[in-house]
């Protein structure tokens, strides 16, 4: 089993073009928690500790990267791209896209479930690689890391095209420089008991109906109806 992992996880060097120095460390990246209360002897811990230390070095690295290439933005829009870009979704992506999944230590009822393809593990494994490449090769090649496979392309594709907006703003956006007007939202219902209210909303631009939203707020509605538009108005 080891033997394999090795020749396995070397492979993954050459794809990410890093040479370990610690070859334990980088085997600790793939060991899930589930796999330890199966195999209680194993010489090594979880990744749950890399995990941690991942995402501040993720953090970071994401603060440097918007500071330096994005002078223009406001403070208030770093923290937006932020949220949008380490998100759990885009960061299982990433470890898709290098097939981080094939390397895991997984007990018998993850792999069962699917624990390969699991978005929240994949994640965790993205961050806690990170980490390793940080305390093996340090910050600087970690941040080149984290540049080429998550930065590269999405990160600028949604600053780009304003991704990291609410929908809201982002329809607001357009009417003004379509129409010079602000869209507006009007409730068409509220239903249920006070604690549980469900809203339904409609928005008008330029005076028609664009977009039907439904929501457990009027705010998430509103949300949910630009989004709509917003998808009417780019096809």
């Amino acid at each position: 089993m080891i033997q394999t992992m090795e020749k396995n996880l070397s492979r993954l060097e050459e794809k990410i073009q890093i040479d370990f120095k610690n070859k334990e460390l980088l085997r600790n990246v793939f060991v899930h928690r589930s796999y330890l209360n199966e195999n209680r002897e194993f010489e090594l811990p979880s990744n749950e500790k890399l995990e941690f230390l991942g995402d501040s070095v993720l953090s970071l690295a994401t603060s440097i990267y918007l500071y330096q290439k994005y002078a223009h933005l406001q403070e208030g829009d770093y923290t937006d791209i932020k949220a949008s870009i380490v998100r759990t979704e885009s960061l299982a992506e990433v470890a898709r896209e290098l097939k981080l999944g094939d390397y895991l230590y997984l007990s018998h009822g993850e792999e069962k479930g699917k624990g390969r393809t699991k978005t929240n593990i994949l994640a965790d494994v993205f961050e806690a690689l990170i980490a390793a490449i940080f305390i093996d090769q340090g910050f600087d090649r970690a941040y080149q890391f984290i540049t080429e496979h998550l930065f590269a392309e999405r990160l600028d594709y949604i600053v780009n095209n304003k991704l990291y907006l609410s929908p809201k703003s982002r329809l607001q956006e357009m009417t003004q420089a379509l129409y010079k007007e602000l869209p507006v939202y009007e409730l068409i219902e509220a239903t249920g008991p006070e604690h549980k209210k469900t809203f339904s909303v409609h928005v008008l631009v330029n005076g028609e109906i664009k977009g039907k939203g439904v929501g457990k707020s009027k705010k998430q509605a509103e949300e949910n109806a630009a989004q709509n538009a917003l998808e009417l108005l780019t096809k």
